[in-house]
């Protein structure tokens, strides 16, 4: 899993160490997304008690909801979510078997954790998208061989390893929506005062413009445009490209046009950032930024306010 290393010694809080991170995720999210498009939807992983196997383990919760328990205790033990980058879709999880890490403070304390609605967007709204192609190419099969109505579509039987998938997806998405908390921590250290105010006087809107740049946001959905053009692309025994154009060719415009093999449905991957991602992360960052002088004395934050007057007066001379 893609990380910052908190043990180097480097700024961790370094805006363009941040950034290299979630451009690498980028790549692993798509890459994820392409793997789970190849199974069917089978929308009844997703269901809360629809396997009485699980029921009879005294578990009603859904399919993936067990899977990531299972995978998330073994993963806690091993201190996985000790991490300050890491956060568990599973509550009360095992403490870790070996002894933890130091890892410097960076993030003011804090419990914002947006899993639960990461969990439920990715569900209904992501993986039906990503999946229809091989839903439908399912359905076609199974009409070949005479099943016909409710039972031709969606459900291939492929439950471990939709799941395992799915985990795989949910995680990056997670990491990628909770770095919003470095983010803020590294705009607000950097000039305090611009943010105080909005923080004593709780001012969402204002927040949230100091933190967002609509064409940091203009270039990002462009260049995972383009990323997951080429990656949804099969390469041929020659090395060309099979799945854009038909011919390995963009368009006269540029775009990526691509052709009806392509393995991941482009424009679902770019929503999925677009409607989903930046707007979760932005209320994760700006959520962090109204607990952030939680518990400060005013010594605290005039020494905050400090910051913005020494950097001000430096630029200054």
């Amino acid at each position: 899993m893609i990380s910052l290393n908190f043990m180097t010694g480097e700024d961790p809080l370094s805006l363009d160490r941040i950034r290299a991170v979630l451009i690498r995720l980028e790549d692993t999210i798509i890459f994820g997304l392409i793997e789970r498009a190849q199974f069917a939807h089978n929308p009844r992983i997703y269901q809360k008690g629809a396997f009485k196997e699980l029921v009879d383990l005294g578990f009603t919760g859904s399919w993936l909801e067990w899977f990531l328990k299972e995978t998330e205790t073994f993963h806690a033990k091993a201190r996985r979510y000790t991490s300050p980058d890491e956060y568990p879709f599973t509550v009360g999880l095992p403490e870790p078997v070996l002894p933890p890490l130091t890892f410097p403070k960076i993030l003011f304390p804090n419990n914002i954790n947006a899993n639960p609605s990461i969990l439920s967007f990715y569900t209904r709204a992501i993986v039906p998208r990503i999946t229809r192609r091989a839903t439908l190419a399912l359905a076609a099969q199974k009409r070949a061989q005479g099943i016909i109505g409710d039972e031709e579509f969606e459900d291939d039987g492929n439950y471990g390893s939709s799941a395992n998938l799915d985990i795989e997806v949910l995680s990056s998405i997670s990491k990628r929506v909770h770095y919003g908390k470095f983010v803020s921590e590294s705009k607000f250290m950097s000039d305090p005062a611009a943010f105080v105010p909005h923080i004593i006087k709780p001012n969402r809107d204002a927040l949230e413009k100091l933190i967002t740049k609509p064409e940091v946001e203009r270039k990002l959905l462009l260049r995972l445009q383009k990323k997951a053009a080429i990656y949804a692309q099969d390469v041929g025994p020659d090395g060309e490209a099979t799945g854009l154009n038909g011919n390995g060719n963009a368009d006269a415009n540029g775009s990526a046009k691509l052709s009806a093999s392509a393995k991941i449905d482009v424009d679902g991957v770019v929503d999925l950032y677009e409607s989903y991602i930046i707007p979760l992360t932005k209320e994760v960052e700006v959520d962090y930024l109204l607990h952030r002088l939680d518990g400060l004395s005013q010594d605290d934050i005039d020494k905050l306010l400090e910051i913005s007057k020494n950097k001000a007066a430096a630029q200054a001379a």
